[in-house]
């Protein structure tokens, strides 16, 4: 059955690609993102076929462990990379917009593949996770985080179209720098698997917070290094700089991996190109309904926020209250969750008030979306907390 799980999963992200590929024949095919040709209805079907495919990767995965596979951080990434698609699938049959497909798609893969680089052994719930408030706080969260995320990919389209390319700015460079983010998560990709491949491994002893001497194992040369670190393997290397008890170096060590590497493919694709990667994009979306993005973004703010309230926070204070006897504890994961969700407000209230439409709102969703990553990537990753676990 775990076999099974995998190989629909890995089904799954090819036919994502694949998809992703009909959806960008669609677009050079008319230029236009509105009308359904045969390209748009070939990548849609792909999609269909694929999102099947890692439902049935869900459904086969929690078969063989017992419980919702949400349980960890593969488990999770991958549920949300999921929903994700669902989300886009529900937004393409009301829009028909080929365009989303090529963006959201791609982010959607990157989830994925980002998922796929942490251990995907099926082992028990740990007594913290054995509750049935797992499912319904963890699934209606990932729920709503897909949802948002449709408006980053539609605000990522709208900068694109909208900046000027032509001279460096404020602008293009935190546009850049966006689009060196998702190229950093290739760069995480491509430097785990090599290691791997390598079976680099280097055991270290340390002092956790807690004063306790525990032992951990690097897959990547250690850049930065536990608190009281030692190494115990031998001919491996040494760590430059050691980090507090409070932050995960492991994680962060791998952290800083991924960035070098999305540096060195950025530089690459610069070198290439021999222009800004937005510059480069510019031309597939110049036939894009601006006003009709803006109504996308603006809707996928409006459904996903209330979604992520009842997930996020709701469900989760009910389920800290039954587990820990308090429904707030200050725990890095629920600080960032509410704000991720004050930010929304914020998003919300700025638009419905303010008139922030069309290139301010476009802004608001792609900081929105960084502010959701950082809570699932560096919170999760590198700073210890009660949900370290995840």
């Amino acid at each position: 059955m775990a076999s099974l799980s995998s190989n629909l999963l890995y089904t799954a992200f090819i036919l994502y690609l694949v998809a992703t590929f009909f959806f960008g024949g669609a677009i050079r095919d008319k230029r236009s993102t509105t009308n359904v040709n045969r390209w748009s209805k070939l990548g849609f079907l792909v999609t269909i076929i694929g999102f099947i495919a890692q439902l049935g990767y869900f459904i086969t995965r929690w078969v063989a462990s017992g419980h919702a596979p949400v349980s960890n951080l593969f488990e999770f990434t991958t549920f949300f990379g999921m929903m994700l698609v669902g989300a886009f699938i529900i937004i393409y049959l009301i829009y028909k917009v080929s365009m989303l497909g090529l963006f959201t798609l791609p982010i959607a893969i990157l989830v994925i593949a980002y998922a796929s680089m942490f251990p995907r052994d099926i082992s028990p719930l740990i007594p913290a996770l054995q509750s049935d408030w797992l499912h319904i706080h963890v699934t209606t969260a990932a729920a709503g985080e897909s949802i948002l995320a449709i408006s980053f990919a539609v605000g990522l389209i709208y900068l694109i179209k909208v900046l000027d390319q032509s001279k460096a700015s404020k602008k293009t460079f935190w546009l850049e720098f966006i689009l060196f983010c998702l190229i950093s998560v290739i760069g995480f990709v491509l430097v785990t698997t090599s290691f791997k491949a390598m079976d680099y491994e280097a055991s270290f002893q340390w002092v956790d917070k807690n004063e306790r001497q525990v032992e951990e194992t690097y897959n990547m040369p250690a850049l930065v290094g536990l608190h009281e670190g030692e190494l115990k393997t031998p001919g491996r290397f040494e760590p430059v700089v050691d980090m507090p008890a409070v932050i995960n170096a492991e994680k962060l060590n791998t952290l800083i991996w991924s960035l070098a590497s999305g540096l060195i493919l950025y530089g690459v694709l610069r070198l290439i190109l021999r222009k800004r990667i937005g510059a480069a994009l510019q031309p597939l979306v110049k036939n894009t309904n601006l006003d009709l993005l803006d109504e996308i973004g603006y809707r996928s703010v409006a459904i996903g926020f209330p979604v992520f309230t009842l997930g996020a926070l709701i469900f989760a204070m009910i389920w800290a209250q039954i587990a820990w006897t308090r429904f707030w504890g200050w725990d890095p994961k629920e600080v960032w969750a509410l704000i991720t969700w004050l930010f929304y407000a914020a998003f919300l209230h700025l638009r419905l008030s303010k008139g922030w439409h069309g290139e301010k709102s476009a802004w608001l969703a792609v900081v929105g979306f960084a502010i959701i990553m950082f809570n699932l990537v560096a919170v999760n990753l590198v700073i210890a907390g009660l949900h370290s676990y995840a």
